[in-house]
This record gives structure tokens, C-alpha cells and sequence, in this order.
């Protein structure tokens, strides 16, 4: 009961005028860049983070979170319709998608894409609303030394269960802690690593970092390629899926909800790596696995639902918390404190109509992007020829507008520069930037945490050992390194990193 009362409070917040606004904006925009290849929700959330600051907080959050779980949705459509996918996570949705409409199915394709990853997104949202508050619990009786202890949990399963090498992710994990420690000192006083710099005395401004390593340095990446964009000249069809294609596809949407609900919640899952297991899945348990790559409907179920709802269950450790899954988390997670909330477990007792507020307009955004999608597929398809030479001035325009307007400094523009350049040599070296951003904003918690239990051990760090919780949580770490130092999980994550 308690269940049903907290979600009721919930859409008395989400049914707001204010907030559907937002919400629909959000999923809105998040079809859009989907669709546009070469975008992403990272870029736009760091973009449209300045103009959030005058929102309530809920109401910017419902928006910022609209964009993400809609890109999942927009990325299907080009990937089914041109072989371009929108989305990284739709990539695998390519393969069968493509295939389909080429064989004249590309409106049964989208059609069961669309009616999966509604079923998944629910399904994800009730999961949300079930484990979010009794992880909420048990978090609250945490201490310094357990929060130490999680933090670097999230930041090692993020680099080891992500793709790439693991190497270079555990560098860029320690290169964003290290960004994260500029500024001033909270315990002395005295400054480091700002090399005399004025500016620096109050540390990195996340905004232009998150907005430098992924719109700016996206925009450089896409103009180095070529455009090449190969329209399908068949026509859509019809939408609707019939019996037998229901059929087909309804147990791979079951089983890819269900996978994507447990690995969102993972730091370093979320919907990327939901949509390619559950391809491999459903090509495993097939009758005809030759099937798959020349049209077969499961393959583009599964990964469409494992996709949504791994990108909508990653809010949890999140919200529940205080750990960001991806790096489209640290950049809610960066919303988040720049509106003055901590995120953790205190989410859900100080500010209930946030958390209830966003589980209840994730069911009412998953709805809008049905509604969206399935008619407005022409529209999104017209709008692939844009060239994206006249797109990326505009990006760059209003990117450092929101930026500037922040705190009125030349300097921070400077910084979004710079930060495009190491975003766009990073991406020439293969080297991931989002463990980047999870260091830059855990890096800090993480040494404050570890500071004051050193403080209440007198410096003995064998109290991490003593704590029951501690303990387990530092096993669990040293598990993962053991397993993601494997040649055969080597071989997968540099497979998906490829893919």
C-alpha cells in the first residue's frame, strides 16, 4: 500500500502542467537527437544543463531524464529505416532492423520496437518504485567508511563490466579524480592544483568539462567522417505487428526487459551493454539462429526492450544511492548537486516528490514517446537531410551561450575549448571519456569520505577490514578486477567496444 500511496503523490506531481510540459519537451528531444546520428543525451544534457538552473528541480530532472530514455526510442528509427543508428545502443538493432525493411517490413520493425521498449520502460518504472525505496533503507545506515567503500565499488564496476581496454578506462577513472581534487581545500584552506590560476580557486566548473569531452568534441569527430546516409526508397507499411509476429517477438521483449532491468542497475551496464547480451541471448535460445542478421523479428525485440529498460533502471543507484551507472547518470548526478540536492538515500526522505515525482513521469514519457514516434516517423526521417554542416554552428552557438550564461566568465568558454580538444584526442586514443566524468564527480565524495574515516580511526585503515559491509563491498571489488583481467572477458569488452 505504501507503494501504491507513494506513486499516487507521485502523479499528482507528474500531472502538473508545468512538469508534463517538461516531460513531453524531453521526450520530444530525446527522439530527436536520437534520430540525429552523431548527437547523443550525453551532449544534449550537458548543453541544456544552464538553462535548467531557473526550473524547479523536479521539473528540470523529469526533462533531462525524458531525454535520455527517449534517445533509446529515436535511435531504433534510423537504425531500422537507413542503417544509421541514432544511438550506440541501437547498433545491434541495425543488423535484423535494417534487413526487415529492406524485405518490406520496416513499419512491423519499428512497430514492435516502439511497443517493446513501452512494455520495457513500464515494467522498468515499476522496478524503479519496488527496489529504490528498500535500497534507499538499507543505504541510510551508512557511514563514512560504507560510502567510501561503495564509491569505489561503482567507479571499478564501471570500468570493468563497460568495453575498451581496461587499462586505459582505470587511467581516465584517476584523470577525473584528479580534475575533480583543483580547487580549493575544504579542510586547510589552501589551494592545489590550480596552478595560480583565479579561476581554478573554486575548482572545474562541470558544466563546460561534461559539455567540452562530449558535445564539442562529438562535433569535431562527426565532421572528420563523411557523411553517408543510404535512404530506404520502400515505403514504411503498416505499423502494426499481427499475431504471429506478436508471437514471435513477445518473449524476447520479456526476456530483454528483464535482462536490462538488472543490468541498468549495475554501474557500467546500462542500455548498451542490455541491448547487445540480449541480442546474443536470443540468438542462443533461437530454433534458427541463422536467421538472425537477415531479418528475424527477435532481434530487433530484445534489444530494443533490454536497451529501455536498462537506460531507464540505471536511476536507481542514482537516486537511492548516490552513484552514477553511466555517464549520462554523473551528468544527473551533476543536476542534481548544482540544484543543491545530494543525491543518495536522503533523496527519498527529504524530497519525496522528486523521487516520486520522476518514477511517475517515466511511465507518462514512455506513453508520449509512443504517441511521438510511430506518427511522426516521416518527419524524423526528413529530417536526416539536414546536412550537419549546418547543423554543428548552431550546436556550437547555443552550447556556449548556456555556458556562459552559468557565471558570466570568458574563462569558462575557454574551458569548454579545451576540453574538446582532450575529449576529441581521448576518442583518437580509444580512450573512453565517460569513466572520466564518473571519477571528476565521485573523486571528491570519495576523498571527503575517506578523510573523515581516517579521521575517526586515527589513520589505521584496517577499520574498512573490521566493518562487515566494508568488507564485502571491497571483496566484491577485487572480484570484478579478477574476472574483467580475464583473456575471454578481455576478448568481449574489446568486441563490444567494436560493435
Amino acid at each position: 500500500m505504501d507503494i501504491l500511496s507513494n506513486l499516487g503523490t507521485g502523479f499528482a506531481v507528474a500531472f502538473t502542467a508545468t512538469n508534463l510540459f517538461a516531460c513531453f519537451v524531453g521526450a520530444l528531444l530525446g527522439t530527436l537527437i536520437g534520430v540525429l546520428p552523431g548527437i547523443g543525451p550525453v551532449a544534449t544534457i550537458a548543453m541544456l544543463l544552464p538553462i535548467t538552473f531557473g526550473m524547479d528541480p523536479t521539473t528540470a530532472l523529469i526533462m533531462l531524464a525524458g531525454i535520455y530514455y527517449g534517445a533509446q526510442y529515436g535511435g531504433s528509427t534510423t537504425a531500422i529505416l537507413i542503417n544509421l543508428p541514432g544511438e550506440s545502443s541501437s547498433v545491434i538493432t541495425a543488423l535484423d532492423g535494417y534487413q526487415m525493411a529492406r524485405q518490406g517490413r520496416a513499419g512491423v520493425a519499428l512497430g514492435i520496437a516502439a511497443l517493446g521498449s513501452f512494455f520495457a520502460g513500464c515494467v522498468a518504472t515499476l522496478v524503479i518504485a519496488m527496489i529504490g525505496p528498500m535500497l534507499a533503507s538499507v543505504a541510510t545506515s551508512f557511514a563514512s567508511p560504507e560510502y567510501f567503500c561503495l564509491m569505489l565499488l561503482g567507479l571499478i564496476a564501471a570500468v570493468s563490466i563497460g568495453s575498451g581496454s581496461l587499462s586505459k578506462s582505470v587511467a581516465m577513472i584517476l584523470l577525473g579524480m584528479l580534475l575533480g581534487l583543483v580547487g580549493t581545500d575544504v579542510y586547510s584552506g589552501y589551494a592545489r592544483l590550480d596552478f595560480g590560476v583565479r579561476e581554478l580557486s573554486d575548482g572545474i566548473d562541470f558544466v563546460p568539462l561534461a559539455l567540452g569531452l562530449f558535445g564539442i568534441s562529438e562535433i569535431m569527430i562527426n565532421l572528420r567522417n563523411p557523411e553517408s546516409r543510404a535512404f530506404l526508397a520502400t515505403k514504411v507499411g503498416r505499423l502494426l505487428p499481427n499475431r504471429e509476429e506478436i508471437g514471435a517477438a513477445g518473449m524476447p521483449i520479456v526476456r530483454g526487459t528483464l535482462l536490462g532491468s538488472v543490468l541498468g542497475v549495475l554501474p557500467g551496464g546500462g542500455a548498451l551493454l542490455a541491448s547487445f547480451t540480449s541480442y546474443m541471448i536470443e540468438k542462443r535460445v533461437s530454433h534458427a539462429p541463422e536467421r538472425f542478421g537477415k531479418g528475424a523479428i527477435e532481434g530487433v525485440a530484445g534489444p530494443e526492450a533490454a536497451n529501455n529498460a536498462g537506460a531507464q533502471t540505471s536511476f536507481i543507484p542514482l537516486l537511492t544511492l548516490g552513484i552514477p551507472a553511466n555517464a549520462v547518470m554523473a551528468l544527473m548526478m551533476g543536476a542534481m548537486i548544482l540544484h543543491g540536492i545530494q543525491p543518495g538515500p536522503n533523496v527519498l526522505s527529504e524530497k519525496p516528490e522528486l523521487f516520486w515525482g520522476m518514477t511517475a513521469s517515466m511511465w507518462i514519457g514512455n506513453l508520449m514517446l509512443v504517441i511521438i514516434n510511430l506518427p511522426l516517423i516521416g518527419l524524423w526521417v526528413r529530417l536526416l537531410s539536414v546536412p550537419y554542416s549546418l547543423l554543428y554552428p548552431a550546436i556550437i552557438v547555443f552550447a556556449c551561450i548556456g555556458v556562459f550564461s552559468v557565471n558570466y566568465q570568458v574563462f569558462d568558454l575557454l574551458m569548454i575549448a579545451l576540453f574538446g580538444l582532450l575529449g576529441y584526442a581521448f576518442v583518437l586514443l580509444r580512450c573512453p571519456p565517460a569513466p572520466l566524468v564518473l571519477g571528476f564527480v565521485l573523486g571528491p565524495m570519495m576523498e571527503e569520505n575517506l578523510r573523515r574515516t581516517m579521521l575517526i580511526a586515527q589513520g589505521d585503515p584496517i577499520i574498512f577490514l573490521q566493518r562487515p559491509i566494508c568488507a564485502a563491498l571491497l571483496a566484491i571489488a577485487v572480484l570484478l578486477i579478477v574476472l574483467a583481467a580475464l583473456p575471454s572477458i578481455s576478448r568481449q569488452r574489446e568486441k563490444l567496444e567494436e560493435g
